[in-house]
């Protein structure tokens, strides 16, 4: 019997047996953080694997047995039994290079009770001369086992092969496009940024309604960057969960400036940021380095005030929110174009007005001011109060068109070319201004404004 349904494989393991760069290397991508730390990947990270004839969504969990200070091992074997009865397929993950170990045994034997499909992946064996070494293995009764080496790629196409060929008896068939489809509307991307402990992932259980990402008050839960789609009535979103990133004196391990590394990459493929504050203790230092991340990135934004349920709870609603946007208006003035927006991913108020503002920004986006309305609004602005001088000369705009973005965006931040007679004539000071008096008219909630500049010598009339 054919299944219209997408498979699910999920690759489980005891910790630094391989399973990320397995999984990276089904991907056909690095989305999981390949590290030699043990306990590295804590969440379950699910993508498409298109390698085989049969599409199929692959799961990463976090290593089983972990012996982790921060107390983390009972959680992830949680989200690893999830990974496991909601998946079609297991790919029970060992290490080639290392004896069987008690974990190994245990782990095995929790699979074979269960009645979902394994395929033994002897992981590490990077050379046929070593093949031997992976006999041991079968000691864990799996009557189907591969020797690969997820590193190198040696045998990948056998595994794909096998993941095909058991998808296949479990009646999975490959998906074919139908032409009377319409075309796939492409998810909006939304970035969950902050320092760690703001409740990033507490925010996308609360919006998920499920407990995907692992949510703890240690900080430094998430180390990747997870995508996890989503859809709200008609629309699809990507939600991209980060690792908190903290300052770089106070990385204390390659994990976290990886974790960091890939948040702010994070930052610069989605479509809008949502930069997450922790109300309840306000805006610091590394608040504001990761809102100028996102200002420098040009990426649309909206401040989520997050813990509004642990600020001032005994003050009055109104009075309590006009306190809040005051401190933070203060605190992250140039980022004066994102709206702020006061939640509780605890207790679930409000986090609708998340999805209202981004609709609502989206729609701007895709009507940026005509370039006609532009000049007229930049011409006020300069005969209103024209611009310091320089060295003995002035700023004299010449004319000023729409640009094309070189990076297409489903939510773009307006970018606007200015012919002027010297680009290094215009002060950062002077540039705020014409923003000023820009969105006085047009506001552009959420939306930076982006001036390009560039010189255009005047030609003097011959005599």
């Amino acid at each position: 019997m054919e299944n219209s349904q997408k498979a699910r494989v999920a690759i489980v393991g005891r910790p630094n047996v391989g399973k990320s760069a397995l999984f990276n290397r089904l991907a056909g991508r690095r989305i999981s953080i390949v590290h030699d730390e043990p306990g590295v990947t804590r969440d379950r990270i699910a993508t498409d694997c298109k390698q085989g004839k049969i599409t199929f969504e692959v799961t990463d969990t976090g290593g089983i047995g972990a012996a982790l200070d921060d107390a983390f091992s009972n959680q992830i074997r949680t989200e690893a039994d999830i990974a496991i009865e909601s998946s079609d397929l297991i790919l029970f993950v060992v290490d080639g290079r290392e004896d069987l170990t008690p974990i190994d045994h245990d782990l095995a034997q929790h699979l074979h009770r269960a009645s979902t499909p394994v395929i033994l992946v002897v992981n590490k064996i990077d050379d046929s001369k070593v093949d031997n070494d992976a006999a041991v293995f079968s000691a864990l009764g799996f009557d189907n086992s591969l020797s690969v080496s997820a590193a190198h790629g040696r045998n990948f196409s056998l595994l794909t092969e096998s993941i095909d060929e058991q998808l296949d008896t479990l009646g999975f068939t490959p998906i074919k496009a139908d032409p009377d489809t319409k075309a796939k509307i492409e998810p909006v991307k939304v970035a969950i940024v902050g320092r760690p402990n703001v409740g990033k992932s507490s925010l996308i259980n609360a919006i998920l309604k499920d407990e995907r990402t692992i949510v703890s008050d240690i900080a430094g839960t998430t180390r990747d960057a997870i995508d996890v789609p989503y859809t709200r009535g008609d629309d699809p979103y990507l939600l991209i969960d980060t690792a908190g990133m903290r300052r770089r004196t106070r990385r204390d391990s390659s994990v976290e400036v990886f974790s960091a590394m890939r948040a702010e990459r994070s930052i610069r493929r989605a479509d809008i940021c949502l930069l997450t504050i922790d109300c309840a203790k306000g805006v610091v230092a590394q608040d504001r380095r990761i809102a100028r991340m996102i200002m420098e990135a040009e990426k649309p934004c909206i401040i989520v005030l997050n813990k509004f349920d642990l600020y001032h709870p005994d003050g009055k609603f109104r009075d309590r929110l006009e306190n809040l946007e005051e401190e933070i208006r203060q605190d992250l003035f140039f980022l004066d174009y994102a709206p702020l927006l006061a939640v509780s991913a605890l207790q679930g108020e409000f986090l609708n007005q998340i999805f209202k503002s981004i609709r609502r920004i989206k729609k701007t986006a895709d009507k940026p001011i005509g370039t006609g309305n532009l000049n007229r609004l930049l011409r006020e602005a300069i005969g209103a109060s024209p611009p310091p001088r320089k060295g003995g000369k002035r700023l004299k705009l010449l004319y000023c068109t729409q640009r094309r973005h070189d990076h297409p965006t489903l939510i773009p931040s307006p970018e606007y070319l200015l012919f002027v007679n010297y680009a290094n004539l215009l002060t950062r000071t002077y540039e705020r201004y014409l923003e000023k008096k820009i969105r006085a008219e047009v506001p552009m909630i959420g939306l930076p404004l982006i001036f390009k500049m560039k010189s255009r010598t005047v030609k003097t009339k011959k005599k």
